[in-house]
């Protein structure tokens, strides 16, 4: 009895010194501490690791579905040298349609281990840690910094900023297939697949990223987009150990054919950084358009340098190596205007 009590007595302090640790601060002692108002957090996760990770399409594709491939007609000005365009033409004209039906049944996208004996993805999808050569300052995964600001009426109004600061990650991806979608169990909320309807389509891939920053506004949002990248990646973006595997020429005697590439490094132009700015925003339903998000870029021209190219298997001798200097991409918010960048549109059905 007497060690119980002084196990209770133990624990009540350990209790009380941690709930004191945890109690909220407001922005008079934030202020004191730290000389700005506003909320600090400093994720301080050194690892993050995934069994499984299914992305589940629940109605598959129609079997009447077709690839349509439709153009419409631009008019021009031939008065000028070279032509310019004036405007589209009222006619649409339908270039090509492919038949692609499939069954209507749920199928799914799905992560998994690969299986290596002592490789990092051996039982786990996808493993991030951070990258040693990128941490921040305060070594901690991510920090972000949070506050609440009431905002111009002409602009929304009030919103929340939050600041946000990764250190450089190692992201490694294990085996990604498709597989029939499962039927939700019982006694969980698990899913899952039918592991014999699977098909691999890449054997794995690892992403090495450095520092980022990005500033995120919810509510109104004055800086023109939900979330802002603004921001230079030290180190540039590397790709390693991407394998695309193509099953339609498996059989018993013979193995999927593999596309394996042993690095693809993105870089700035002529530099070893890479400079990220981009607009994330997400739009509603609106007439037709049940909502989408869109990413615009304005970055400038990059260098690619892809490393060891193996035809058939990851066995096979490499091809050699693919180098693209100053790779410049352009988008067009108006007939005959084009400007530095992409526009990249994510929407459901």
């Amino acid at each position: 009895m007497k060690n119980f009590t002084k196990l209770a007595l133990v624990s009540s302090i350990a209790f009380s010194a941690n709930a004191m640790a945890m109690q909220a601060m407001d922005d008079a002692a934030l202020s004191s501490t730290t000389g700005q108002d506003g909320i600090n957090i400093g994720i301080g996760i050194s690892k993050v690791a995934i069994e499984k990770l299914y992305i589940h399409d629940n109605d598959g594709l129609a079997t009447d579905a077709k690839n349509v491939v439709t153009g419409t007609k631009v008019t021009f000005d031939t008065t000028t040298t070279p032509p310019t365009p004036t405007g589209f033409a009222a006619n649409a004209e339908v270039s090509s349609t492919n038949i692609v039906g499939g069954t209507g049944n749920a199928g799914a996208l799905l992560i998994k281990g690969n299986g290596i004996a002592g490789d990092a993805n051996e039982k786990h999808g996808l493993v991030i840690t951070a990258n040693s050569q990128a941490l921040l300052a305060s070594h901690n995964l991510a920090d972000l910094r949070i506050d609440s600001d009431a905002g111009n009426s002409a602009k929304g109004g009030a919103f929340v900023n939050i600041a946000a600061q990764v250190s450089g990650l190692d992201i490694k991806i294990g085996e990604i297939g498709v597989t029939a979608s499962g039927t939700a169990g019982t006694t969980g909320i698990r899913r899952g697949g039918d592991d014999s309807n699977y098909n691999a389509i890449l054997s794995g891939l690892t992403l090495k990223t450095g520092q980022m920053a990005a500033n995120i506004q919810l509510g109104a949002a004055p800086q023109g987009a939900m979330i802002k990248l603004n921001t230079t990646m030290i180190g540039g973006l590397e790709i390693q150990n991407l394998g695309i595997l193509d099953a339609s020429t498996k059989n018993a005697t013979r193995a999927a054919g593999e596309i394996f590439i042993e690095s693809i490094k993105v870089a700035d132009a002529g530099k070893t950084d890479l400079t990220i700015n981009q607009d994330i925003s997400v739009y509603g339903a609106e007439g037709a358009s049940k909502g989408y998000i869109q990413m615009v870029s304005n970055s400038g021209p990059i260098d690619n340098y892809v490393k060891g190219v193996h035809l058939g298997s990851r066995t096979a001798g490499s091809i050699g190596d693919i180098e693209v200097q100053g790779l410049q991409t352009y988008y067009s918010p108006s007939l005959g205007v084009y400007n530095p960048g992409s526009v990249i549109t994510i929407s459901s059905k």
